[in-house]
């Protein structure tokens, strides 16, 4: 973990960033309050327990958030790419985090203060308004999910994982691979599955051409063929 001092360009003027409705003096006073931090592949950028001391906006890499479950069994519940928040929930909450999240490539967040934020906030209505409506997408989102993950079967569950993925992460530039590598347990726990089950489940896509497996490279060949699995249930 190797923390410095920078100014965050990705996160605070990303032209998709909510803070684009800052003015340049609410922006500065972000600037001055905020801290970058490079997060080595594996690390833990906050654990379950931990109190947020601002929000974490995800300037660079890849990020899950993790639960863990009965017999220490993780749940992968979110996953977060450039420029999203994780941890924000804590943070308005006034709570400690209900989970944890790990860098699952080398990546790089920046922590904007809780004063200072609180502070633009009641500056600026748009803003408390954009973080309205990203909360909102997110709970939906959530929303989807428990039901993918109590109510499909195993082939449903895996087809929306990686329909999720591609969704989330994109593609590479053959407009196939995912762009995201995740190892088979990953994907297990993000399917709420056994590795084993994982394992099997995606040999069985790729034996009927849905998708092809290359090490942690999935290429998904036959689209409207996963999203119909995943629909079926």
């Amino acid at each position: 973990m190797l923390q410095n001092k920078v100014y965050c360009e990705n996160c605070l003027e990303n032209k998709e960033s909510i803070f684009r409705v800052l003015n340049d003096a609410q922006k500065e006073i972000l600037n001055n309050h905020h801290t970058c931090t490079n997060y080595k592949k594996g690390e833990i950028i906050y654990k379950e327990g931990d109190r947020p001391s601002g929000l974490i906006c995800l300037s660079k890499g890849k990020v899950k958030v993790i639960k863990e479950g009965v017999g220490g069994r993780e749940q992968i519940v979110r996953m977060t790419k450039p420029i999203g928040f994780i941890g924000y929930r804590a943070l308005f909450a006034g709570n400690h985090y209900i989970s944890s999240a790990v860098a699952i490539e080398d990546s790089q967040i920046c922590m904007i203060e809780r004063d200072a934020l609180f502070e633009v906030i009641r500056q600026n209505g748009d803003l408390a308004l954009a973080m309205l409506k990203a909360m909102a997408i997110e709970l939906g989102l959530s929303n989807e999910r428990t039901v993918t993950l109590t109510q499909k079967h195993i082939r449903g569950r895996l087809a929306e994982s990686l329909l999720f993925l591609a969704d989330t992460f994109g593609y590479e530039d053959d407009s196939q691979t995912i762009k995201v590598y995740l190892s088979r347990e990953d994907i297990a726990n993000l399917s709420n599955m056994t590795t084993s089950n994982a394992i099997r489940t995606l040999s069985s896509f790729a034996h009927e051409n849905v998708i092809s497996l290359d090490g942690r490279k999935i290429k998904i060949l036959e689209l409207d063929q996963l999203r119909r699995i995943s629909s079926l249930g």
